[in-house]
């Protein structure tokens, strides 16, 4: 990419967006746009390729996705595998349909089996069935890093794709029915320490494990893969590091300084008992993770006390 190549991030005021979009300025890239919801509804076909034919973009990042956490993906899976898939249609087929030099499509590592062998290699995609909780999301990414992968085999489009892991970081959704597992901790730490809360319940045992990737550091592998890599295969993003759940609400409750206990509610579903990326091939291209896990939630919740008053929150 040229530094003053015509850039659009799709998904710009989202957090993985807005995150590449600024990192990608702070490259010196001068000529990165991106559109709002009100601005361009991506899972409006015709608008889509309006956008394109006029505006031409050279490279495009689709980070543009209907997410949330369990209960969101468990309670709208309509919703989810319905909206995922008209965006991810309609923005990779304008892509190539107008001449786009590149594409970087971000898709989840929740489109791996429920019960896959640990590390998780690329090529255990499709080997197993999928969590059913976020079956219908994971069902919506398959088939978008599959499109990458048959427009570039039938058409020759330079079409990528990256797998990240659990992100999180300024900017996040901190709400609690609706985010992920880091930041509703974060928030229910923080608003039992300020109400002298004797206790935080947490939903599942807290034995399941999770790897997590700081946002900034996201960023940066995208752009990486973006002025380097034009491989047919997709690439996991993320640490290679894990943890339990658990451990992870003490590591918040420590940093936000809660003092009381944590309560683990076994009704509640765990989800994937273990979800540890392999990044053997993003290491072997030459990238990895800077912000380790205790700096990054710390980064993160001084951002949420700068902005708790300013945030939209459920």
């Amino acid at each position: 990419m040229e530094k003053n190549s015509k850039i659009y991030v799709a998904g710009d005021h989202g957090l993985v967006g807005s995150n590449i979009m600024s990192r990608l300025q702070e490259k010196g890239y001068t000529n990165v746009i991106g559109r709002t919801r009100q601005e361009l509804d991506l899972t409006n076909q015709e608008a889509v390729n309006t956008f394109f034919e006029s505006e031409k973009p050279e490279y495009v990042v689709l980070a543009a996705a209907k997410v949330g956490g369990i209960l969101a993906n468990d309670t709208y899976p309509a919703d989810f595998i319905m909206k995922n898939l008209q965006i991810q249609v309609n923005v990779i087929d304008a892509a190539y349909r107008n001449g786009v030099k590149k594409l970087l499509f971000l898709g989840s590592s929740c489109i791996y089996p429920r019960m896959c062998p640990q590390p998780i290699k690329e090529e255990y995609l499709l080997t197993g069935e999928l969590e059913k909780t976020n079956e219908a999301y994971a069902l919506a990414k398959i088939s978008g890093l599959k499109m990458c992968y048959y427009y570039k085999k039938q058409y020759g489009a330079n079409f990528i794709s990256v797998m990240p892991t659990n992100l999180y970081g300024p900017g996040d959704n901190f709400g609690l029915t609706n985010s992920h597992v880091l930041p509703a901790l974060l928030r229910k730490m923080h608003e039992a320490k300020e109400s002298n809360a004797d206790t935080v319940e947490i939903w599942g045992t807290g034995k399941v494990l999770r790897e997590f990737l700081y946002i900034e550091d996201m960023a940066d592998g995208c752009i990486f893969l973006l002025e380097n890599y034009d491989g047919a295969d997709f690439v996991n993003l993320g640490t290679g590091k894990e943890l339990t759940i658990r451990e992870l609400a003490e590591l918040i409750k420590k940093v936000v300084g809660f003092k009381g206990e944590l309560q683990f509610n076994t009704d509640k579903p765990d989800g994937t008992p273990r979800k540890l990326l392999d990044v053997s091939n993003m290491e072997a291209l030459g990238w990895k993770y800077k912000v380790e896990l205790e700096d990054g939630i710390r980064r993160t919740y001084e951002w949420f006390l700068a902005n708790e008053n300013n945030l939209v929150m459920k």
